[in-house]
């Protein structure tokens, strides 16, 4: 089969491999579309090797059930699906709670085994995934829009269910960050709450994408944003804001625009210091009984939920398709913020 492998540090091939073997508890699925996320670019940029061996990359996939393990049971071939990506032991204090994205035996750093980030991915034209990581899907739902569901559509939802206590009908919500989970949380947001939504982007495309998604308000970021987002909410900020991009500009202007009492969630990765300190709270600092989370992936629970919502119309991934063969290219175009919405392979 072919597969999108990373061989050497910034080094991404498509190499013809062997499809996997099945453990007795596995499935083998011939994948239907592959998502990309910016943790895969995340992972191809690092300056050292993940693995020993070249690695697929991939971690949002949609497919067709093609074999089963031994030990499978409940499933069968030719059932279409996604793939969960926490891939967690199933047995644990926290994964019997429904907290599977913070499984026990994933230790301190609390991230489960997740396809193209350990074991193979879904980059490929097969992907062997562990029986209990399979979530069916409609048959009237494309591949190409199940499989940012995955990620892109999980890990909102499990950072909006995180501050629902501070959802309520009237209430405030911004996003930060109009991307791959950006333009699904403007989504989520309005599917579930009853909010307003503000979306803030330096993109004005990106902020054409958040009206369309449903944002009540699309900002374009410049020197005066803090300033803008605190006039619209009554000089007060935001009662939740999330942070779809994780840099130091947009950390801070989440400290200095988050509500007292209000929460403020974490969600991209890109290293940024929020500046958060334990002094007096004004001005620009974290205002008194602001929370501060920073949400990992989501729950079985969180991605079938969102396979509902996708199921009735409520949300839908804008997407931008690519042949695996053209997997650099796309990967190029994530990089640049060229993508509105998210780039999607097709084997």
């Amino acid at each position: 089969m072919r597969a999108v492998q990373l061989t050497a540090p910034g080094t991404l091939e498509v190499r013809t491999v062997p499809i996997p073997e099945l453990g007795p508890d596995d499935l083998l699925l011939r994948v239907g579309a592959a998502g990309i996320c910016h943790s895969d670019s995340f992972v191809l940029a690092l300056p050292f090797p993940l693995s020993e061996r070249p690695l697929t990359l991939g971690h949002e996939i949609a497919g067709t059930v093609e074999a089963l393990g031994a030990a499978v049971d409940g499933r069968r071939v030719g059932e279409r699906g996604i793939v969960y990506l926490c891939w967690s032991c199933g047995a644990c204090r926290e994964c019997l709670r429904g907290n599977e994205n913070v499984c026990l035996a994933a230790g301190r750093t609390a991230m489960p085994p997740c396809p193209g980030l350990g074991p193979d991915g879904g980059m490929a034209e097969y992907v062997r995934i562990t029986a209990r990581s399979f979530v069916p899907i409609a048959d009237d739902l494309d591949f190409a829009h199940a499989a940012p569901l995955a990620d892109a559509a999980l890990t909102p939802m499990h950072a909006i269910r995180g501050a629902m206590d501070q959802l309520w009908p009237g209430a405030t919500a911004v996003a930060i960050g109009i991307g791959g989970l950006g333009h699904v949380a403007i989504q989520l947001l309005k599917a579930l709450t009853d909010t307003t939504v503000i979306a803030v982007d330096v993109d004005p495309d990106k902020l054409a994408l958040a009206t369309e998604c449903g944002a009540d308000l699309a900002l374009k970021v410049d020197e005066n944003i803090a300033a803008t987002l605190l006039e619209l909410t009554g000089g007060r900020g935001a009662e939740a804001v999330f942070d779809f991009v994780g840099a130091d500009a947009t950390a801070q202007l989440a400290v200095e625009t988050v509500a007292p009492n209000g929460a403020y969630r974490m969600v991209g990765l890109a290293g940024g210091h929020p500046g958060i300190d334990s002094g007096p709270a004004g001005g620009p600092g974290l205002p008194w009984g602001a929370t501060v989370r920073k949400s990992y992936g989501g729950t079985r629970t969180d991605l079938i939920d969102v396979v509902a919502l996708a199921a009735a119309g409520k949300v839908r991934a804008e997407v931008e398709l690519f042949d695996l063969a053209d997997a650099r290219t796309a990967f190029d175009r994530l990089d640049s913020g060229a993508i509105r919405g998210r780039a999607v392979l097709i084997p």
